[in-house]
């Protein structure tokens, strides 16, 4: 062999081995990334030490009570929006679980006691109208408060209510009909005399109020998007679990729970859910996931927008990633200061309206 041929063998195997070392360069650096496997095992060892003699940990489950989809109109995020003032609102008090600020409320007079037991007989099979959620209450006679029909226990009277707004719409002429239907039903099962509002006012203090709810909702999402490698679920799942974030129902969904157990999350964290639910979910590539927050259900004194903003910037700078709006623009400290005072007008706005965010009507309201 000559000492040409000798230098081209050498050549040729030297740019050989060049490009697979640049391929498998480029494979790990594009490969999803993975789980921190220091990390993987201290949570396996926190949990097996946590876990009862009698068997595994419970995992647990937060309900996720999804950003639910809108189908009123776009809202209008208008702080200074006066509130309806074209139907007076009534403002009696609060009767147990039903509110006039929000609901149309029919009472219903007895001759004499009801039991409990009859009344949950006499319940309607759906508790909706049409889109609109329906409650039965009873004034129990030894406590002299309102509450859902409970066996055992007896009631001097009762009352039948149906929300007049939510985030499909105002109550309307045929949801009010369906609602007088069970309401009747359910008083001449228990010998009692209703007493209905005229609909037309209703369903006007209805819309007026479902003007005022579009015009002051607002659900805020952030997405982070990675710069250069994917991210894995394992990855995406450990960053966030670090920031307080655990796992929903729904597979590629996480919540911040709030402290209270029961209520909705203060922020949700979402990304494919087919990438969660792969075979060999390591080599699932997510390249974004978005952070979200339903404003009127999240009470303020979490500093819920505070927080996201905080999570969101570490999240990006942990993951090599950036935080943008749906559409792919960067967003800039200037701007989230700008959201988060809007912000503050709008809850002050809900808290002048009796509605304030994360309160058990505004919770009603805007679902």
């Amino acid at each position: 062999m000559s000492n040409l041929t000798l230098a081209l063998a050498i050549l040729g195997g030297l740019v050989l081995a060049a490009v697979v070392a640049y391929n498998t360069l480029m494979s790990r650096r594009n490969a999803p990334r993975q789980p921190d496997a220091v990390d993987i095992a201290l949570d396996e060892a926190e949990r097996a030490m946590s876990a009862p003699p009698d068997g595994p940990e419970p995992v647990l489950h937060v309900d996720p009570n999804q950003v639910p989809s809108n189908d009123r109109h776009e809202p209008l995020f208008d702080p200074d929006l006066p509130a309806p003032s074209g139907v007076p609102v009534p403002t009696g008090e609060r009767r147990g679980g039903l509110d006039p600020l929000i609901d149309v409320i029919a009472p219903i007079s007895l001759d004499g006691l009801a039991s409990g037991d009859a009344a949950i007989a006499a319940m309607p099979p759906t508790r909706r109208a049409g889109s609109k959620p329906v409650a039965i209450e009873g004034l129990n006679e030894h406590t002299g408060q309102w509450e859902p029909p409970v066996a055992g226990q007896r009631y001097s009277a009762f009352q039948v209510g149906v929300q007049l707004a939510n985030r499909t719409g105002a109550l309307n002429e045929i949801e009010y009909s369906e609602f007088v239907v069970k309401a009747q039903a359910f008083a001449d099962a228990v010998n009692g005399a209703p007493e209905f509002p005229e609909m037309l006012d209703e369903v006007a203090r209805a819309r007026e109020l479902d003007q005022f709810a579009s015009a002051h909702d607002a659900q805020l999402g952030f997405v982070l998007r990675a710069l250069h490698a994917a991210w894995s679920p394992g990855y995406v799942q450990q960053n966030a679990a670090r920031l307080g974030f655990v796992a929903g129902i729904i597979p590629g969904r996480m919540v911040l729970p709030t402290s209270e157990a029961g209520l909705p999350p203060i922020l949700g964290l979402a990304f494919d859910t087919q990438a969660a639910l792969a075979d060999d979910p390591a080599q699932s590539a997510i390249r974004e996931l978005s952070l979200s927050l339903d404003v009127p259900q999240v009470d303020r004194g979490e500093q819920p927008f505070d927080r996201m903003r905080e999570i969101a910037s570490t999240l990006a700078r942990e993951m090599d990633g950036v935080v943008t709006d749906s559409d792919g623009q960067l967003l800039r400290e200037e701007t989230m200061d700008v959201i988060g005072t809007d912000l503050e007008q709008l809850y002050d706005t809900l808290d002048a309206r009796d509605l304030a965010a994360g309160s058990p009507l505004a919770r009603r309201l805007f679902s």
